[in-house]
């Protein structure tokens, strides 16, 4: 059974019945740092939602490569899961950046809380609606951005994300996320390099100062 303080903690405007409910429905998924919580392509049985730690969403083209969508932090959920879910549809992949502890809710209750539990549904739709916007930011960038813009909004947004100007992510790493090249990558960050932006260290990016000039 899962600690009803915990739980108000996390998700403060969660009704007395629903933090109940979930204290005694769910459960606590451990996974340690770059395990994936789910795979492509795996049948989903249950919704996570963040208790703590950090989780990356990505979405995987035909020929495996990944594409880095967006973060998931303590207190929220991942729409994805939640439609795949009620769907019973198959996932995207999604991999632990630090290790990281998910409270897993069965497929069971998803349709049953939404009559139920007022609370929940909106907590439901604002997940839809935070993670659209934050689909539709990356794809912005992703159509009508060049890599040096695209590289800059990253990296602002994993500084702003991980809370440290010291960034654990080598070129080979960021040009996953961005779906690059390592050359182009590492060319761009040794621009920024030059211009006294960022230092470039064997396995982390140390952000200096960077000009978000035209980057929104």
């Amino acid at each position: 059974m899962i600690d009803e303080e915990l739980l108000r903690s996390l998700f403060p405007g969660f009704e007395h019945g629903l933090v109940r409910k979930m204290a005694e429905k769910a459960a606590i998924r451990a996974f340690k740092a770059g395990e994936p919580l789910m795979k492509t392509g795996q049948n989903i049985r249950s919704t996570l939602l963040v208790a703590n730690g950090l989780v990356k969403i990505y979405r995987e083209d035909e020929e495996g490569g990944e594409f880095f969508m967006y973060y998931l932090q303590p207190g929220q959920a991942c729409a994805l899961s939640m439609i795949c879910a009620t769907r019973q549809e198959t996932s995207q992949i999604t991999r632990a950046v630090t290790d990281t502890e998910c409270i897993a809710i069965p497929l069971e209750y998803m349709d049953e809380w939404m009559m139920e539990y007022r609370t929940w549904y909106y907590f439901v739709l604002e997940t839809y609606r935070s993670r659209f916007e934050e689909l539709l930011v990356t794809v912005d960038h992703i159509a009508f951005r060049h890599m040096d813009e695209r590289l800059l909004f990253y990296l602002q947004r994993q500084q702003e994300t991980l809370k440290t100007r010291q960034l654990p992510a080598s070129a080979t790493d960021i040009a996953a996320d961005l779906n690059s090249s390592r050359e182009v990558i590492s060319r761009l960050l040794k621009k920024l390099a030059d211009r006294g932006q960022i230092r470039i260290h064997g396995n982390f990016v140390e952000i200096l100062h960077l000009d978000f000039k035209g980057v929104p």
